[in-house]
C-alpha cells in the first residue's frame, strides 16, 4: 500500500508519516520499482499504534521507547502521564475560574481587566499585608468578583486579613450571601467557622434567614455565632441556643450580653428569664452552670427575672445564693 492511500486510510498525513519514518517509529517494508515506499499489514498496525499512544498524550520519544522496547512495561509511564494530566486540569481550571472572574467583573476596557487579575493575584499573595490592601481596595477602586472574595474568606487564616475581606463582602451587596452559606457545609471546622462569621457580618435578610439555619447545624462553633449573630440582630429564634451556651460555658458571657439585648423588650425579658430559671431547676444542670445562669439573670430587666433571683438567693448552692443576693442589691440600687 502506498503512502497516499495509507494517509486516506489511517487519517495521519503523508507528511506525518514522513515524519514518523525519519524518527525510525514506521518503516515501510519495502518499495515499489519506481521508488515509492511501500507499506504492508503490519506497517499499518504500527501506525495504528502510534496513533493510539499519541492519544494517551505520550511524546514521539516515549512511543518510540515503548515500541522498541520488548521489555518495556507502560506502568510507570501512565502513572506519569496521569499525574501530568492532572496538574494540566488544574492550571486549566484556575485559568477558566480567572477568566469567568474578569468577565463577572464587566470590564470596561484592558486597564480595567489588568487591574482586576492584579487584584486578583495580590489576594493570593504570601504576604498577609499585600492581602489585606487588596481587600480593602476592592470595594472602591476596582470591583473584585464577589467568588474571589468568598473564597478568600473562607480560605483566609491571619485574623487582620480575614477581617478586611469580612468587610469587603459586607460592602458588595448580597450576592456573596449564598456562596457564604455553601460554606457551612464544609468538611473542615475551620471553613464553617469562617462562613459563620462572614454570614454575621453580612447586611440584609438574606444573610438572616442563612444564620437561622445554622442554629440547628450540627456543629456547635457554627450554632453558636450564629445565635450571637441573630441576637445582636434582636431575632428572638436565638434565645434557645445562647441559653445552651450559658449552660455549655461557651461564650457564656458574650451569649449573656446578647439576651440582655434581647431582653428590651418586657414580654420577651419575662419568656428569657423563664428559660433561664427553667434550666436552672433541671436536676441535671451542674453547679457551675446553674452560677452562670444566675449571673445571666443580671442582664434581665423585669418582674420576672427579679422574684427568680430573690428565690436564688436563698439556694442550697451557697455560690449561687450568694451570687442571686449580690445581683439583687444591685438591681435595687438603680
Amino acid at each position: 500500500m502506498l503512502i497516499g492511500e495509507v494517509a486516506r486510510r489511517s487519517g495521519v498525513s503523508a507528511r506525518m508519516l514522513r515524519h514518523y519514518e525519519s524518527l525510525g517509529l514506521v518503516r515501510p517494508s519495502g518499495r515499489t520499482g519506481s521508488g515509492y515506499r511501500e507499506y504492508s499489514a503490519a506497517d499499518i498496525r504500527q501506525i495504528f499504534q502510534i496513533e493510539s499512544l499519541r492519544s494517551l498524550g505520550l511524546s514521539l520519544r516515549e512511543i518510540g521507547r515503548a515500541l522498541d522496547d520488548p521489555g518495556f512495561t507502560p506502568s510507570a509511564l501512565v502513572d506519569d502521564l496521569i499525574r501530568q494530566t492532572r496538574e494540566r486540569v488544574a492550571a486549566e481550571t484556575e485559568l477558566l475560574t480567572r477568566l469567568r472572574r474578569i468577565d463577572a467583573a464587566d470590564p470596561a476596557g484592558w486597564e480595567d481587566v489588568l487591574q482586576i487579575v492584579a487584584l486578583l493575584q495580590a489576594l493570593g499573595s504570601k504576604s498577609a499585608d499585600t492581602r489585606q490592601r487588596a481587600a480593602l481596595t476592592s470595594v472602591d477602586e476596582v470591583p473584585v468578583p464577589v467568588e474571589a472574595l468568598v473564597e478568600a474568606a473562607l480560605s483566609e487564616r491571619d485574623p487582620n486579613v480575614a477581617g478586611a475581606l469580612r468587610w469587603a463582602l459586607a460592602r458588595s451587596g448580597d450576592r456573596g450571601t449564598a456562596l457564604l452559606a455553601k460554606g457551612l457545609g464544609s468538611p473542615a471546622a475551620a471553613v464553617r467557622e469562617r462562613a459563620v462569621r462572614s454570614l454575621a457580618e453580612m447586611p440584609g435578610g438574606a444573610a438572616a434567614a442563612h444564620l437561622r439555619d445554622a442554629l440547628a447545624h450540627s456543629d456547635t462553633v457554627v450554632r453558636g455565632c450564629a445565635a450571637l449573630a441573630l441576637g445582636a440582630r434582636g431575632v428572638a429564634d436565638a434565645v434557645p441556643t445562647l441559653v445552651d451556651m450559658i449552660v455549655e460555658g461557651r461564650n457564656d458571657t458574650d451569649a449573656a450580653d446578647a439576651l440582655s439585648v434581647l431582653a428590651s423588650d418586657t414580654a420577651m425579658a419575662d419568656q428569657i428569664a423563664a428559660r433561664l430559671v427553667d434550666r436552672l431547676t433541671l436536676d441535671t444542670t451542674a453547679a457551675p452552670a446553674r452560677g452562670r445562669l444566675t449571673q445571666a439573670l443580671a442582664g434581665i430587666p423585669g418582674a420576672r427575672a427579679s422574684g427568680a433571683l430573690v428565690e436564688l438567693s436563698h439556694d442550697t448552692d451557697r455560690a449561687v445564693a450568694l451570687t442571686a443576693a449580690y445581683l439583687l442589691q444591685l438591681r435595687d440600687a438603680r
